[in-house]
């Protein structure tokens, strides 16, 4: 580490013309290589992939999204001439447009119109599912069809492909959390010079590896989230990392060290933690691999690929940027304790929680497990667009259909089937549509609809609940494990019948995912348990660090489940309707937030570690280390709250989960888990906290990120 330190401080001009250029050719080879973000969403071995795989094979006319735009008489009926006329003048503009397969007229279907005549729906189908859709034709579509509205006929469109259409872009919220990141680097670093230097590192990092990512998108497919969730993260540990640096640097230079040897020193202890901790976060991230869903490894790979490059260019970049401006980087007030100098409040916090570690421990750990408890009530499964703003013509759409045709009717199942007509298939379907009809908490069943050949078929199904109730997803493990199988099992007519549709989908991602979330778990903290064993050669300290990171996410949980389940201070994030949590949540705020999480753990345990191998005092390398570090934890933990904070400023009901989530995670981590309970708890321990077993000792490598000083020490 030193000798990269050097090579970076020495040949700075080199370093940074390197740097400019990787972003020029990871840019060059992003308008070569790129095809665009693909979100490729398939769920191997599920239902709801067989009867999508079975409608692509047979029926390719019914694969793509179907979505509705529905009409609503605000004066008289839609039976009026003038209403009548402007529906089917919309329909017909519609369907000649681009990615639209056809446009059904609610003219053309009885049961398109509800039993008042004031609301209906036209059939949109798409030509592709809405995951593959180009937004630019959906959103014409949009506007076309909206366009037609009159004086007396409201026109919205609803369905998955128009939500996904209308999904938020990244505004002025995110800019918001950046002002206050800049805000607070300023107070913490004390100087504009010293507040640049982690910006220009992170955002060095995020450009060359956001070209790098969109150049991949040639040969893999990317889903269209990946860049934003990348940035994200890469945004929050970049700063971290440079900040635990430059606090460092600082540090030295307040000891009197010149501005190379304060780089170079800076690099060999910090540089080591973020090393450290950025490996910690790529291997968070790239478990997510383990899960199998497609959909959900590009986001993972561009994310790992983001904080690697970020870590690399703490470790090349930022010493090359000190040997540059190091000089206008002031160095801390300090006040000597026992020799050493420490931060003043941080000494006084420092030393409170060794007086009194019972305490602090057991009020951190009840207001953790308070705030951990609504966990134990949430219920994963998709939003469906009754959450959406009221501003939005999807949440417009949902409310009219609710209201003339039933909630149910926002989220139908599609059953499809293989039909073998020499053996009664096509009576078998009369059967089928009729038992499923027959079940309680189906509101309607459309009739069997057969393709070309006859060799397929399918039929909607209408729930009686909303598409997100749990009631739902009741009835669709009803229909597969006990209606359909009591029809096929004496119909050999019907060699197949599965149900799909974007309802099913969601139920069935969330069923992938929470049976592939235990191997993701525990191959994350495993790696990460041996790791944290290996570096501070302890078995409590990593134990210890796996449980409390668990109770972070736990606290996240609570928090998301307490606000967007439950309902309580919704309203203040701008939260009208209550609904279950994202089922890919929990995994991708397990993988961000571990890693984050290690980060900090990294940081205050690495100081902590530094001074035990030089005192053997337990209780001073606790305080010590706390004292030292707590400054940069807490200024680190402001601006990732703030940033991730931002995302509640939008109207996407998604970005603000990952917003509270990310958010609410961080502020306990470091507030009441690192802050206070981390010491406290090794305070309790004592000389423990760095006990490992002699046998398990010598078996292990030996890795060093307090620097050589130590090594040298410790032979």
């Amino acid at each position: 580490m030193r000798r990269l330190a050097s090579f970076s401080h020495d040949r700075r001009r080199l370093v940074a013309s390197l740097w400019v250029a990787l972003i020029l050719v990871a840019g060059g080879l992003a308008s070569g290589l790129g095809s665009g973000y693909i979100n490729n969403f398939t769920l191997p071995g599920t239902e709801s992939q067989k009867a999508l795989d079975l409608l692509r094979d047979r029926f390719p006319q019914q694969a793509g999204d179907t979505s509705q735009i529905v009409f609503h008489a605000k004066s008289g009926s839609l039976d009026d001439a003038k209403n009548k006329a402007a529906v089917d003048a919309v329909v017909a503009k519609v369907a000649k447009l681009p990615s639209v397969t056809a446009a059904v007229s609610p003219y053309e279907n009885a049961a398109a119109i509800s039993q008042d005549g004031k609301t209906a729906y036209a059939s949109l189908l798409f030509d592709q599912q809405a995951v593959d859709l180009d937004k630019a034709d959906t959103q014409h579509v949009i506007d076309t069809a909206r366009g037609g509205a009159t004086s007396t006929l409201q026109v919205e469109l609803g369905g998955q492909a128009i939500q996904m259409a209308q999904q938020s872009e990244a505004g002025a919220g995110e800019l918001i959390g950046i002002a206050v990141a800049v805000v607070v680097l300023i107070l913490v670093l004390g100087s504009l010079t010293a507040m640049a230097l982690p910006l220009v590192s992170a955002f060095a990092a995020i450009a060359a590896a956001m070209g790098l990512v969109y150049a991949a998108t040639g040969a893999f497919s990317i889903a269209d989230f990946a860049p934003t969730l990348a940035v994200m993260i890469a945004l929050g540990v970049g700063i971290d990392y440079a900040l635990l640096v430059i606090n460092r640097f600082r540090g030295e230079r307040a000891a009197g060290a010149d501005v190379r040897e304060a780089t170079l020193t800076a690099m060999d202890t910090a540089g080591r933690s973020v090393l450290f901790a950025g490996t910690t976060v790529v291997i968070a991230l790239l478990g997510m691999l383990l899960l199998g869903v497609s959909f959900l490894n590009g986001p993972a790979v561009a994310s790992a690929a983001a904080v690697a490059l970020t870590m690399l260019s703490s470790l090349t970049l930022l010493p090359a940027l000190l040997g540059f401006l190091g000089h206008r980087v002031k160095a801390p007030k300090t006040a000597a304790v026992e020799g050493v100098a420490e931060p003043r409040g941080w000494a006084r916090w420092s030393a409170l929680i060794q007086r009194r570690p019972a305490a602090f421990a057991a009020g951190a750990l009840i207001v953790l497990l308070v705030v951990a408890s609504p966990v134990t009530g949430m219920r994963l499964g998709s939003g469906d667009a009754g959450n959406d703003s009221p501003s939005k013509t999807t949440r417009q759409a949902y409310d009219l259909l609710s209201q003339g045709f039933g909630p149910g009717f926002n989220g139908p199942l599609l059953v499809a089937a293989e039909v073998d007509k020499a053996r009664s298939g096509t009576a078998a379907l009369k059967t089928l549509q009729a038992k499923l009809a027959a079940t309680p908490g189906v509101a309607a069943v459309s009739p069997p609809t057969l393709n070309g050949k006859g060799d397929a078929a399918t039929l909607s199904v209408v729930p009686t609940s909303k598409p997100q109730d749990a009631a739902t997803k009741d009835l669709l493990s009803k229909l597969r494990d006990d209606v359909v199988p009591s029809v096929t099992r004496g119909a050999p007519g019907l060699p197949a019948v599965s149900i799909g549709g974007a309802t099913a989908s969601t139920v069935d991602f969330g069923d992938v995912l929470s049976s592939k979330l235990p191997l993701f778990i525990g191959v994350v903290i495993g790696l990460s348990l041996l790791l944290l064993a290996v570096v501070f050669r302890s078995i409590v300290i990593p134990v210890k660090a796996a449980a409390l990171n668990l109770l972070s996410i736990g606290a996240a949980l609570g928090v998301i489940t307490f606000i967007f389940q439950d309902g309580h201070l919704a309203s203040l994030i701008g939260v009208e309707t209550t609904g279950p949590i994202e089922p890919f949540l929990p995994v991708m705020l397990f993988a961000i937030i571990f890693g984050l999480s290690m980060d900090y753990e990294v940081f205050l345990v690495t100081r902590m570690h530094e001074e035990w191998e030089h005192t053997q005092d337990a209780g001073y390398a606790v305080r010590h280390g706390l004292a030292l570090t707590g400054k940069v934890v807490m200024a680190a933990a402001i601006i990732m709250i703030s940033v991730f904070g931002s995302f509640v400023l939008g109207d996407d009901r998604t970005i603000k989960l990952f917003g509270v989530g990310l958010a609410s995670a961080v502020l306990f981590d470091a507030f009441v888990i690192r802050l206070i309970l981390v010491p406290a708890l090794m305070h309790l321990f004592g000389r423990a906290s760095w006990w490992m077993p002699p046998a398990l000792e010598r078996r292990l490598p030996r890795l060093s990120i307090e620097g050589p000083q130590v090594a040298t020490q410790e032979s």
